[in-house]
């Protein structure tokens, strides 16, 4: 994150005020499942479509990530990048489009034939899915550049108010702090975590003064010590995006609360039995004794077989 020092003192002074109001509540049990479903279902569908949240379900997932920005006319829906270029049929800037243009664009021929016609994905619309399917869901706040105060701030409401009779609350995340802060401002009492693609100067102090309870860190940059340092300060550890094993069973292993994953039909949600090293063996001492041999009745010559 390149921000002027001085602007990053202002945004900690702004948090740490709002926080002694109303400081983070880390749900302890941590009521979020451990694997997510990363856009859906990964590269298996179109990202961020009901049909990929749907997949995903189907693979036995209850955890989703998914990323917001705001249309022209302030609408929250589901789409990843600024542009509309690689995931629908649309071209420039979504931030341009009113939510009527863009909800009549093509989201899934850009994947494959069987998604063909699959639309943009409103946030109202995946808060549905959540409550049909007891779907949890890590929101990550998408700014389009320039609007990150504004789209924090109506993500967060929009949030608070689909999600208010929810057992378990939407995680609201994003790479930027001013996202955060907004929605800070606007819906304290949701949960909140920084990403970090890396671990810049000050990051674990930006998080803890925006009242967050989570980091969510590329997973190459995850180790002991960072863990750690995580532990130190209340705040859970979670990872993207994990797709081989190996890492998975490093991460594991460090203790990590959540992975987030494209390759959700290559770890079922409760993996770490999957990927974890087999138990050793039993010594003989402790090994179960045989079955008892089990007789067969002898028959008479000329009796038919049972």
């Amino acid at each position: 994150m390149d921000v002027p020092t001085e602007a990053v003192a202002a945004l900690l002074a702004q948090a740490r005020a709002l926080v002694k109001q109303a400081p983070p509540v880390v749900p302890d049990p941590w009521p979020y499942p451990r694997w997510i479903a990363h856009r859906g279902a990964g590269k298996l569908a179109p990202e961020n479509t009901l049909a990929a949240f749907r997949l995903g379900a189907s693979y036995g997932y209850r955890a989703f990530e998914c990323d917001v920005k705001l249309s022209a006319d302030g609408v929250p829906f589901l789409l990843h990048d600024a542009e509309l270029e690689r995931t629908t049929s649309g071209h420039g800037l979504a931030a341009r489009l009113l939510w009527a243009d863009l909800s009549r664009l093509d989201a899934g021929s850009w994947h494959s034939r069987q998604f063909a016609g699959e639309p943009p994905m409103t946030l109202t619309a995946l808060a549905a899915f959540a409550k049909a399917n007891a779907g949890v869901m890590n929101l990550e706040i998408k700014p389009t550049p320039g609007t990150e105060h504004e789209t924090g701030r109506v993500v967060a409401a929009a949030a608070a108010a689909l999600w208010h009779t929810a057992p378990v609350p939407p995680l609201l995340s994003s790479f930027q702090p001013l996202a955060l802060l907004s929605a800070l401002e606007t819906a304290p009492q949701l949960p909140r975590a920084l990403l970090l693609d890396t671990l810049w100067p000050g990051a674990l102090d930006v998080a803890r003064a925006l009242g967050c309870v989570a980091v969510v860190t590329n997973h190459r940059i995850m180790d002991a010590a960072l863990r750690s340092r995580l532990r130190r300060r209340g705040l859970r550890a979670l990872c993207y995006t994990v797709n081989e094993p190996a890492d998975a069973q490093r991460l594991l292993a460090l203790g990590i609360d959540g992975l987030i994953t494209d390759a959700v039909d290559r770890f079922a949600p409760a993996a770490e039995a999957s990927i974890s090293p087999p138990p050793a063996a039993a010594t003989p001492a402790a090994a179960a004794p045989p079955p008892p041999r089990r007789s067969t009745p002898r028959r008479r010559p000329g009796s038919a077989a049972p």
